[in-house]
C-alpha cells in the first residue's frame, strides 16, 4: 500500500465515481477486511482528536482553589501565626487529604460517564468483502463504500455513487433547510459544501437512501478541518449539586461565624489568645463538609453506571435525579411495548380473506416486498413483507431490487406511506387512510380493475376495524402500471389500484405488563403516542394494562383540531390516553402541554422527526436498537434493549439514588451536633468544664471514621415501598426541613446527650467537680470517652440512616456489606488512636478500660432505637392520614 495522508488530502471527491475508485484504489463493491485493516493502520481511526482535554495535574490543582480549601488554608496560616504549628500542620493535612479524596472521586465519576460511550457505539453500514456489515464508525477508512438511509448520522466525508438523499448540513453551514444530494449530479464549480454529489461527516440524512464511497475520515474530513466538534462543552452542575453547594456554603458560613464567636468567649473564659485561636480553628474545621460534593458526584455516577448495566444509558448525571420525579411516561407502541418482531397473520383481498400461505396473495406480496428498503436487517415491518414474498415462492433479491429501482419516495411520517418507482410500475404501502384516497380502482380476484365504490370502502373499513380490534397492525398495498416516468412524488402516487390489506401481529413484550403495573403503583401515568391505527394501539394497551375500560383514543386529526385549552384539559384528567396516527408535531404538542401543566415527562422516540419532542421532554428516551442516530443524539437516555420495562427500572433507580444521597447527607449532618456541643458546654461554663474534645480528635473523626460509612450509604439498596410512593415534587430539595430536623433535632441531640453523659461520667468517677482541677491522665481519659462516644453514635446513625421510612428489619440488618466494612474500619481506626502509644501522644488519648467500653456499648442501639421509634410514629401517622 502506497497511500499517504498527503495523497488523501489531495483526493477530490467531486470526480466521477470511476476516477475516484482509481484514486482511492477501491471499487463499487467496497474493500476487503484485510485491506481495510491495513488502511486503518495508515490513516488512523475515524474520530476527531480531543484538544484541551483535562489533565490530572490541572484537576488536582483545582482542588486547592476551591473556596472551602482556601478557607482551611487561611485557618492554617492563623494557627501558625498563633504559635501552634502542630495545629497548622494538622489543618494542612486535612487540606491534602480532602483534595486527594475529591480528586479521586471526581476522576472516578468522569471515567464512569465517559465509559458510557462503549454502550452507545456510533456505527456505520459498510461493504466489506462484498457484503453489508455493521462496523464501528471509527473503523471506516478512505475507499470504504457505505450505505446511507433516512435517520443516519453520516460518519465520514464521501461521494454518492448510488441513490438520492436529503441531508441536514446545519452542523457545517448553519442552514436549517436540508440540501439534496444525488449520485448523478454533474460537476459544478463552487464551494465544497454546495457540491450536489458530496456528503459530509457529522451531517444527517433526513430522507432518501444511497451509497457513497468514503473519501476523507477523522481530522481530514470537512468537520475535522473546521474543528466543529473538537471542543467539549462545559459540564453544567446538576440541580442537586447546585442545591448541595448552596447548603455547603451556608454551613461553612455558620462554622466561620461560630469560630469567630468562640474566640472572644474563649479568651473571657480564661484561655490565652493562642489556645482560643486553636479551638476556634478546630470548630471551623469540624463543621465544614469538605467531602460532601465529590461524594454526591460519585453517587450519581454510580447510579449512571448501574443504569447502563440494566439497559438505560443516561447521558447526563443530572438526569438521574430527574428520573425519580417522573410523573408521566409518553411511550411509543411498536418495539417499546411490543417485541417489534412482525409477522403477517392475515391478508385481505377484494372479496376474500386469506392466510399468509395462500397463493392468491402472490401479487400483493410481490408489490409489498418491492416497496421496501430493508436488506438482511432493517425495519421489522419490511422484513416481514420480504419473508411473506419468500414464503409464497416469489423471493425478492434486495440487491437487484435496489439496482432496478428508478425512484424512491421514502416513508414520510406526515403522509404515513412510502412509494417506489420500479421498471414494472409504482408500488405504494402505508396506512389505509393514507393510501386508499389515492386509489381509483381495486384489483379484483380475476385481475380486472374495478372502481372504488362505497361498498368497497365499507368492506375495507370493516376489515381494518376487525384486524385492529384484534391488535393487528394493518397496511394497505397499492400499485399501478407506469405511463411516462413520473416527475415527482405527487405524480407517482396517483390513480393507484388497491391490491389488498396486510395484517401483522407484533405481540407485547414479556415483562411490560408488570412494568406498567409498577408504574401505576408509583403514581405515574402512561400515554401511548403511536403512528398506528387507534383500535390496534388500544388493544395492545389493554393487554399490557394501560388505560381503563373506557380507553380514550385521540387521532392525529382530532389532535390537530384541538385548541391548547382543550388539550390541556384532556391531559389534566387522570385518564390515560391513546394518541393514534400521531405526527411528530403532535408528539411535541403533547409534550409541551404536559410540561405546561407541571408534569415531569419522559418521552420515547426513534425517528428523525421525534428529535424536537425528545429535546423538549424532561427525559427524552431514544431506542438504541431501532432508533435513528438523530433521535439518540437528541435524547437524554437511550434504551439499549428498546424495552418499556427498562424505563420503569430507570425511574426506580433514579428514586433510589436520590434517597441514598439524602441518607449520607443525613449521616454527615447528624455528626455536627455532638462535635459542636462540647465547645458550647465549655464556653457557656466559662471554662469551669474542661473542653471535652480536642481539635485533633475532631479531625480524626471527620477524616478517619466518617468517610467510608457515608460512601457505603450511597450504595444502599432500595427500601420497601419505594415504587409505591407518588412521584417526588421537583421542587423538593435533597436538604429540607424534615431532614435537618431528623439530623440535628433527633439524631444529633441524642448523640450529643450520650456523648456528654460519657464525658461527665468519666470525670465524676475520678472525683471531679466544677471547682476542682483535673489531672492530665483523667482529662485524656475523659476526652477519649467523648471521642469514642461520637464514634459509637456514628454507628447507630449509620444504621438509622439506611431507611427513610421503613423499619431496618425490612431491608436486613447485615445486607449492606460495604457499610459493615466501613464500620469495621471505623472501629479499627478508633482503636488504634486509643490504644497505640505513639498515636495516644499525637491525639491526646488514653486507653479505655472495660467499664468505659461497657458504658459505650449501648450508644449505637440507643441512637438507632430513637430514630426507629421516630420512623414508626411517622409510618403510623401516614397510615392514619391515608
Amino acid at each position: 500500500m502506497t497511500e499517504t495522508l498527503t495523497g488523501l488530502d489531495a483526493v477530490d471527491g467531486r470526480r466521477p465515481p470511476q476516477q475516484l475508485f482509481r484514486d482511492l484504489r477501491t471499487s463499487a463493491g467496497g474493500l476487503g477486511a484485510r485491506d481495510a485493516a491495513r488502511r486503518l493502520a495508515v490513516y488512523g481511526p475515524n474520530e476527531l482528536s480531543r484538544k484541551h482535554a483535562r489533565t490530572w495535574p490541572g484537576e488536582l490543582l483545582a482542588q486547592f482553589t476551591q473556596p472551602l480549601a482556601v478557607l482551611l488554608m487561611l485557618a492554617a496560616v492563623l494557627a501558625w501565626l498563633g504559635g501552634t504549628p502542630e495545629l497548622a500542620l494538622a489543618v494542612v493535612a486535612v487540606i491534602l487529604l480532602n483534595a486527594a479524596f475529591a480528586f479521586v472521586q471526581e476522576r472516578q465519576a468522569e471515567r464512569a460517564v465517559e465509559a458510557l460511550a462503549a454502550y452507545l457505539p456510533s456505527g456505520a453500514r459498510a461493504l466489506r468483502d462484498g457484503r453489508i456489515a455493521d462496523i464501528p464508525a471509527r473503523d471506516l477508512v478512505p475507499g470504504d463504500v457505505i450505505e446511507i438511509a433516512e435517520g443516519d448520522r453520516i460518519c465520514a466525508d464521501g461521494r454518492l455513487i448510488e441513490g438520492t438523499v436529503s441531508v441536514d448540513l446545519s452542523a457545517l453551514n448553519g442552514e436549517s433547510v436540508p440540501a439534496g444530494r444525488t449520485a448523478d449530479a454533474r460537476f459544478a464549480p463552487g464551494p465544497l459544501l454546495e457540491a450536489p454529489e458530496l456528503v459530509f461527516s457529522g451531517t444527517v440524512c433526513v430522507a432518501g437512501q444511497g451509497r457513497a464511497v468514503v473519501t476523507h475520515t477523522g481530522m481530514h474530513s470537512e468537520i475535522g478541518r473546521i474543528a466543529a466538534l473538537s471542543q467539549r462543552g462545559k459540564t453544567e452542575p446538576s440541580p442537586l449539586e447546585r442545591q448541595v453547594r448552596r447548603a455547603t456554603w451556608i454551613i461553612a458560613i455558620a462554622a466561620v461565624a461560630a469560630g469567630a464567636a468562640f474566640l472572644p468567649i474563649g479568651v473571657v473564659a480564661g484561655l490565652g489568645w493562642a489556645a482560643a485561636i486553636s479551638f476556634s480553628i478546630g470548630l471551623i474545621v469540624a463543621n465544614v463538609p469538605e467531602g460532601l460534593l465529590p461524594t454526591i458526584t460519585l453517587a450519581l455516577a454510580a447510579g449512571v453506571r448501574e443504569l447502563a448495566r440494566r439497559g438505560a444509558v443516561v447521558k447526563r448525571l443530572s438526569a438521574v435525579e430527574t428520573l425519580g420525579s417522573t410523573t408521566v411516561i409518553c411511550t411509543d407502541k411498536t418495539g417499546t411495548l411490543t417485541e417489534n418482531r412482525m409477522r403477517v397473520a392475515r391478508i385481505w383481498l377484494p372479496g376474500s380473506e386469506v392466510g399468509p400461505d395462500d397463493p392468491r396473495a402472490r401479487d400483493l406480496a410481490s408489490a409489498a416486498a418491492r416497496c421496501t428498503t430493508a436488506n438482511d436487517t432493517g425495519d421489522p415491518t419490511e422484513l416481514a413483507l420480504l419473508r411473506l414474498a419468500a414464503d409464497l415462492g416469489i423471493p425478492v433479491n434486495t440487491v437487484e431490487r435496489d439496482e432496478a429501482r428508478t425512484a424512491l419516495h421514502a416513508f414520510d411520517a406526515r403522509l404515513k406511506r412510502m412509494s417506489t418507482v420500479d421498471p414494472d410500475g409504482v408500488h405504494t404501502k402505508g396506512a389505509v387512510e393514507s393510501v386508499l384516497p389515492l386509489c381509483t380502482g381495486v384489483r379484483a380476484s380475476d385481475g380486472l380493475i374495478v372502481p372504488v365504490t362505497p361498498e368497497v370502502r365499507a368492506d375495507v373499513a370493516s376489515a381494518v376495524d376487525r384486524y385492529a380490534n384484534a391488535g393487528l397492525r394493518v397496511l394497505a398495498v397499492a400499485a399501478r402500471q407506469l405511463d411516462p416516468a413520473p416527475p415527482d412524488r405527487a405524480a407517482a402516487e396517483r390513480d393507484l389500484h388497491l391490491l389488498g390489506l396486510v395484517a401483522m401481529v407484533d405481540p407485547p413484550r414479556a415483562g411490560v405488563a408488570g412494568a406498567v403495573s409498577a408504574a401505576h403503583r408509583a403514581g405515574i401515568r402512561i400515554h401511548v403516542i403511536t403512528g398506528d391505527y387507534g383500535p390496534t394501539a388500544a388493544e395492545i394497551a389493554r393487554q399490557v394494562g394501560i388505560g381503563g375500560e373506557g380507553r380514550r383514543i385521540v387521532t392525529g386529526e382530532q389532535l390537530d383540531h384541538m385548541s391548547e385549552a382543550e388539550l390541556d384539559a384532556l391531559l389534566a384528567e387522570p385518564d390515560e390516553v391513546i394518541f393514534a396516527r400521531s405526527s411528530p408535531e403532535g408528539k411535541l404538542q403533547i409534550c409541551e402541554a404536559l410540561r405546561a401543566g407541571g408534569q415531569i415527562v419522559a418521552m420515547t422516540g426513534d425517528g428523525v422527526n421525534d428529535a424536537p419532542a425528545l429535546r423538549h421532554a424532561d427525559i427524552g428516551v431514544a431506542m438504541g436498537r431501532s432508533g435513528t442516530d438523530v433521535a439518540r443524539e437528541a435524547a437524554t437516555m437511550v434504551l439499549t434493549d428498546d424495552n418499556f420495562a427498562t424505563i420503569v427500572r430507570a425511574v426506580d433507580a433514579g428514586r433510589r439514588v436520590f434517597d441514598n444521597v439524602r441518607k449520607f447527607v443525613l449521616y454527615i449532618f447528624a455528626h455536627a451536633v455532638p462535635e459542636v456541643v462540647p465547645f458550647l458546654v465549655f464556653a457557656l461554663s466559662g471554662g469551669a468544664v474542661p473542653l471535652p474534645l480536642t481539635v485533633l480528635q475532631i479531625l480524626a473523626i471527620d477524616l478517619g471514621t466518617e468517610t467510608l460509612p457515608a460512601l457505603a450509604l450511597g450504595r444502599e439498596r432500595a427500601e420497601p415501598g419505594l415504587m409505591d410512593r407518588p412521584p417526588r415534587s421537583p421542587r423538593q430539595g435533597v436538604i429540607d426541613k424534615r431532614l435537618l430536623l431528623r439530623a440535628w433535632g433527633l439524631l444529633g441531640v441524642v448523640s450529643a446527650v450520650l456523648v456528654m453523659a460519657g464525658y461527665f461520667w468519666t470525670l465524676w468517677r475520678a472525683g471531679w467537680h466544677p471547682d476542682a482541677g483535673v489531672s492530665d491522665h483523667v482529662y485524656r481519659l475523659a476526652t477519649t470517652m467523648t471521642f469514642a462516644g461520637i464514634v459509637a453514635c456514628q454507628i447507630g446513625t449509620a444504621f438509622a440512616a439506611r431507611t427513610d421510612r421503613a423499619a431496618l428489619r425490612s431491608i436486613g440488618l447485615l445486607s449492606n456489606r460495604l457499610l459493615l466494612a466501613g464500620i469495621a474500619f471505623e472501629l479499627a481506626f478508633a482503636a488504634a488512636l486509643i490504644y497505640v502509644p505513639p498515636l495516644q501522644e499525637i491525639f491526646g488519648t488514653a486507653a479505655l478500660g472495660p467499664a468505659h467500653l461497657a458504658f459505650l456499648l449501648p450508644f449505637p442501639v440507643l441512637v438507632w432505637g430513637a430514630d426507629e421509634l421516630y420512623r414508626w410514629r411517622r409510618r403510623k401517622a401516614d397510615g392514619t392520614r391515608s
